[in-house]
């Protein structure tokens, strides 16, 4: 995975389940890429699909990239969509260590996502985090 999804700006996202079109208009208006769009829900559901198995099998990316994944979390969840990847987040969670050590916000909220990292990170990412700070 490992691309650039959140590009653009930042901005609260809507309570309420949105339309394809409405999906489409916001990440349009937000700066999301044109393939994200495109890719519509069901993508962005296999998209964190890989992302969660790239992070059993040890994620090889730096922090940048990771960051840039747990982003494609918040739009999930800002879509209304946590339901479709609960089985996928149940098994990144229990991954994940230093949990109280935030280390990205995709959202406004404190979502599970953004705290910690992968007990099994790639040398890179846990050269990366070390060098922020977040980890010994």
């Amino acid at each position: 995975m490992a691309n650039a999804i959140f590009s653009g700006k930042r901005a609260d996202g809507p309570t309420d389940a949105m339309t394809d079109e409405e999906m489409a208009t916001y990440l349009r208006e937000n700066g999301y890429p044109e393939h994200v769009i495109r890719a519509g829900r069901a993508g962005l559901i296999e998209r964190w699909r890989k992302f969660v198995g790239e992070v059993e099998r040890g994620y090889k990316f730096g922090l940048e990239d990771y960051r840039n994944d747990l982003d494609l979390r918040g739009i999930i969840s800002m879509l209304g969509m946590d339901a479709e990847v609960r089985d996928l987040d149940q098994r990144l969670e229990a991954l994940l260590i230093e949990r109280h050590k935030r280390i990205w916000e995709s959202s406004g909220a404190s979502p599970f996502w953004d705290f910690g990292y992968p007990a099994n990170a790639g040398k890179q990412l846990l050269e990366d985090i070390k060098n922020e700070g977040l980890a010994q």
